[in-house]
């Protein structure tokens, strides 16, 4: 079970918790970890990458265990601590300007 953490917009859309635990198929990477998210809550497709080209959407950022994972691939294996459900895998919405 991979752990989600979604920042509060998202978790009011899906009408979930600060934290949900989701199955995810095959290898642990931020587009496996999207897609069992976008298939458990389809009211989130679209709002976190974009439906046709599945990119990052953006001011939306990628965490885990301290590391930003935003510019990495999509298919990188997430860390073994994230794939075991010891640490959550977070979705953060950034802000912008000064």
């Amino acid at each position: 079970m991979i752990r989600i953490i979604l920042p509060h917009h998202l978790r009011v859309l899906a009408q979930v918790s600060r934290e949900i635990e989701l199955p995810v198929m095959g290898p642990a990477t931020p587009s496996t970890v999207l897609d069992a998210l976008e298939a458990q809550y389809p009211m989130l497709r679209g709002t976190i990458r974009d439906q046709a080209t599945l990119q990052r959407r953006p001011f939306i950022r990628f965490f885990a265990c301290g590391e930003d994972l935003s510019l990495q691939p999509v298919d990188a294996p997430l860390p073994e601590a994230v794939a075991t459900g010891a640490e959550p895998f977070r979705v953060i919405g950034a802000m912008a300007g000064g």
